[in-house]
Formats: C-alpha cells, sequence, structure tokens
C-alpha cells in the first residue's frame, strides 16, 4: 500500500508573485539569478575577472524581448551575486549581429590593443550578418578591445580576424596557453559536430592546429564550446581538462542541452579518456544552456560557471515582461572520480549563502515564513520507499516535485502541474538524472527563486535546472513519500533579493 507522509511549510508570499513594487519586482522576477532590466537575453558572454570585478557580458536584444538584433549586454558585480546591469557593450553595427565570444586580458599587451603599459580587455565574438535572398548568412571571428574597464569598446579596423566563408562558424572561446606560449581558440563548425581548435600570438593573426568530434551526442548543432583545466580530486598534480559543448537541438530532455568531455590537452590537441561514444552531461534539467566560464580568475580561486536558463524550444514564448531570459547562479566547478570514471561536479557559489535571512529547521513539524526565494537543504533517508521528495510551490492541484525513485534510481523534478504550462507543448516535462541510490542519506540542495528550480545532488554529483512559473497562491512546500522515509536534517533559508 502507498503512504503519503507530509509536513508543510507555509509561505506568505507566493514564488514568482510578489506585488510589483520596482524595476527588478515583476511577476516571475528572479531575486538572486541575474535577468537584465527589460528585454531579451540568451548566452552569457565573455565572463572574466579583472581589477576586483566580474564581468557578465550577455546576448541582448536592445530594442525587444525577443530574439532578434543581438549585441552584447554588460553588467558588473564584485561577488558574482549581486550585479550592476551596464550600458551596451557592443552593439549590432551595420547589419551584423555581435554573436556569442569570450573576453581575454591582454597583460603583455601581444595585440598591441593597450594602453599607457597597462593591460587591456580584448573581446573576441563571433560576428553574424544574416542571409539575403542574394547571400547566405556569414559568421566571422572579430576582436574588440576596451583600455577603461570595460566601459567602451572600440571594434577592430582590419575585423574579422578569422574568416572561413561559412554560414555556421561560431562562439569562440579563448584563453592564454602558459605551456605554448600563445592564445587557443576554440570555436564550434555547427553542423559538423566538430571544435576547431586556432593558436595565435596576438589575437589577430590565427593557425588551425587541430579539431575534435564528432564524439558524443551529435543530435543538433554543436554550440558554445569551452575547454578549462581542473585538478582531480583535488590533487593539483593530476589534471583534466573538460570541453564542454552546447547541442541543439538533441539535447538530453529535449532542445537545448550541454554535454562535456574529460581528457588531456597540451595546448594543441584535445583527446578524449572516453570511447567515442561516451555522453556526459552538464545539467540533466531542461533549462541550463551555453554555460561558460570565467577567464583570469585569481590562481587561488576554483573555476566558476553561469548558464542560460531556458531552452530554445520556448525561449521566445516565456511568459515574463518586461524581460525574457536570465542566468543560473554561478557553480564552482570540480573534478571527482567515481566508479564509472571521472566526472564534472558543479555547487552553487558558496557566496549565495551571504544572502540568507529567515531560517526554520523542518523535522515532521510546521514553520511559517515570509518569502518567495529559498534555499531548502535536506538529507533523504529512503528507507523502503518506492518515492520520496518534495512538493514545492504547492497550493491543491499545483506543485513542483523534486523526487527519488528508488526503482528506476534517478533524481527527477517534474513540471507538470507546477502552474503556467500552457505557453508551449515542450514545457511541462519530468526531467531525470541517474543516480545509484547512497548508501546513506540523499543529500539534496535546492534553490528556488521566483520562476526557478535549481536542484543539486549528492555534493554537487547532479544538477537539474528548470523553469517554473507557479500559480499566485502557490504556497506550500511538503515532504511526501510513497513509503516508509523520513526527512533528516531539512533546513530552510530565505533568501533575500539582490536587488
Amino acid at each position: 500500500m502507498t503512504v503519503t507522509r507530509s509536513f508543510v511549510l507555509l509561505l506568505f508570499v507566493a514564488a514568482g508573485h510578489a506585488q510589483s513594487s520596482g524595476p527588478y519586482d515583476q511577476p516571475y522576477r528572479p531575486q538572486y539569478h541575474f535577468s537584465p532590466k527589460q528585454n531579451w537575453t540568451n548566452d552569457p558572454n565573455g565572463l572574466v575577472y579583472f581589477e576586483g570585478e566580474y564581468h557578465l557580458f550577455f546576448q541582448y536584444n536592445p530594442f525587444g524581448d525577443k530574439w532578434g538584433h543581438m549585441s552584447w549586454g554588460h553588467a558588473v558585480s564584485r561577488d558574482m551575486v549581486h550585479w550592476q546591469e551596464l550600458p551596451v557593450a557592443l552593439p549590432e553595427e551595420n547589419g551584423v549581429m555581435v554573436f556569442t565570444g569570450s573576453t581575454v586580458i591582454d597583460r603583455a599587451n601581444t595585440s598591441g590593443f593597450c594602453r599607457n603599459g597597462k593591460p587591456c580587455m580584448v573581446a573576441v565574438y563571433t560576428g553574424h550578418t544574416p542571409k539575403t535572398n542574394s547571400k547566405p548568412a556569414l559568421q566571422t571571428q572579430n576582436l574588440a578591445f576596451s583600455n577603461d574597464r570595460g566601459r567602451t569598446w572600440t571594434k577592430y579596423e582590419k575585423n574579422p580576424v578569422l574568416n572561413l566563408n561559412m554560414s555556421d562558424f561560431r562562439d569562440p572561446h579563448v584563453f592564454w596557453s602558459e605551456q605554448k606560449k600563445r592564445w587557443v581558440m576554440a570555436v564550434s563548425l555547427p553542423d559538423d559536430h566538430q571544435v576547431r581548435f586556432y593558436g595565435s600570438p596576438d589575437l589577430k593573426r590565427w593557425e588551425r592546429v587541430s579539431e575534435f568530434g564528432p564524439a558524443g551526442a551529435t543530435g543538433g548543432q554543436w554550440e558554445c564550446p569551452i575547454l578549462f583545466q581542473l585538478p582531480v580530486d583535488g590533487d593539483g598534480r593530476n589534471t583534466r581538462w573538460v570541453l564542454k559543448v552546447g547541442l541543439n537541438p538533441g539535447g538530453l530532455q529535449g532542445g537545448s542541452g550541454e554535454q562535456y568531455f574529460v581528457g588531456q590537452f597540451d595546448g594543441t590537441r584535445f583527446v578524449n579518456d572516453n570511447g567515442p561514444s561516451t555522453s556526459l552531461w552538464t545539467d540533466y534539467g531542461k533549462d541550463c544552456y551555453c554555460a561558460l566560464t570565467f577567464n583570469n580568475l585569481p590562481p587561488a580561486h576554483q573555476p566558476v560557471m553561469i548558464g542560460w536558463m531556458n531552452n530554445w524550444q520556448y525561449a521566445n514564448q516565456v511568459p515574463t515582461s518586461p524581460w525574457r531570459g536570465q542566468m543560473t547562479v554561478p557553480r564552482e566547478l570540480a573534478l571527482k572520480t567515481f566508479p564509472e570514471g571521472i566526472r564534472l561536479v558543479q555547487k552553487p557559489l558558496p557566496s549565495i549563502q551571504g544572502l540568507r535571512e529567515k531560517h526554520a529547521t523542518m523535522t515532521g513539524g510546521a514553520a511559517e515564513m515570509k518569502s518567495h526565494s529559498f534555499q531548502l537543504t535536506t538529507a533523504l533517508q529512503l528507507g523502503t520507499a518506492k518515492e520520496a521528495g518534495w512538493k514545492l510551490l504547492a497550493n491543491d492541484g499545483s506543485y513542483t516535485l523534486v523526487g527519488y525513485d528508488t526503482g528506476r534510481q534517478e533524481l527527477f523534478v517534474d513540471r507538470t502541474h507546477s502552474g503556467l504550462v500552457s505557453f508551449s507543448k515542450d514545457f511541462p516535462a519530468r526531467t531525470a538524472a541517474p543516480l545509484v541510490r547512497p548508501n546513506g542519506p540523499l543529500r539534496l540542495e535546492i534553490l528556488v527563486d521566483r520562476n526557478s528550480v535549481e536542484v543539486f545532488a549528492d555534493d554537487g554529483r547532479v544538477a537539474l535546472t528548470n523553469l517554473v512559473f507557479p500559480e499566485a497562491d502557490a504556497f506550500r512546500i511538503e515532504f511526501y513519500s510513497k513509503g516508509a522515509a523520513t526527512p533528516v536534517n531539512a533546513d530552510l533559508w530565505t533568501l533575500r533579493s539582490i536587488w
């Protein structure tokens, strides 16, 4: 017989439906995730740290809330949590859109762009010229530079610096290779399911040095490659490189998604540790795409990644206004060894905890708190339960499930009853991640922020990111189980707004 046990936390303010009182407090406006004040955003671009500031550039339409007129929006932060939006950094000009790319710090002035003996910022981006009746689309790689900490930018007068006369050739990720003493670019040939590597002494002259792919999942175009190095199990003497590649469509859960490869990189060639058919996924939800890592972080800082929290299946239809699109929380990255091999681990940036306000310990009783954005941590003792987890943002028949299915051995998020789901046939979904049942309790960290649920399980071994649009009176949080399971050490904190 199925037994459902529950305890309830009542929220006085429904997630996503606080009374509007300012430019960052509309219905569904996230309160601790970055979103632009207005208009459309998609991919994060050019994440970089420079002179005490973290820079988040992002694909942006200055003229509307749907995709178009792609330019680089710009925001800065001192802690990767509180963001100040600045004017557009790189606008569309002369019919050439500014697509995704990266930003580097040219400390040795290899480019010749820097002034007064100081390092400068150089953006490497894809220029996109749309097709016409007489010409196909054209994508090329281009440069822009700034000598005032990213406040003003100059596009290189001799752009493009790399042109293959192709319609699909985009998303350069550039970094300095100390081993080869040159700049390295990883750039996607989307239809070939290939990442091509180039080398350059000065960011202007690029030489093809190798390529990787096809491999892994190839059900859609490859986009947004990034390549970064991590120690394995915290051992700096044993490192691997991670090559992350976006896939659209053909993601694991439908639409856009991201896979990664673990291997070795000698400054010229990437060699995959796993077989070419192995597919590893960065996120098992539907709404984390084109994630990028920060360049130029201080040496002691773990790599940090931010993704676009959306999916191309319905990105133009999500019911938010006057903005459309937002970013995930920043995530610290690591590599750990598991029985199946070396895998990527990601956890929310610890400084998110600095937003904590009210705290409730949930041990089977009930609590009342005023909140619309919160963090829930718990350790589930699964016992003999067939299924156990949480109903979030719940009210009568409206809820989002975060649960573990012991028969399937998978962690899942089910948003099919999460509130507003009818704006796209692709939005109602149950997303799941394979996760072998732990010997002890299953540890979960869940971040809810009005229109999103991010789940991190087993100390970051699995991540699931999903948008949700709950009903206005969906106040409750309920633990449930089908069978004998009890929650252990369940804690909830309200998180204050970054705005």
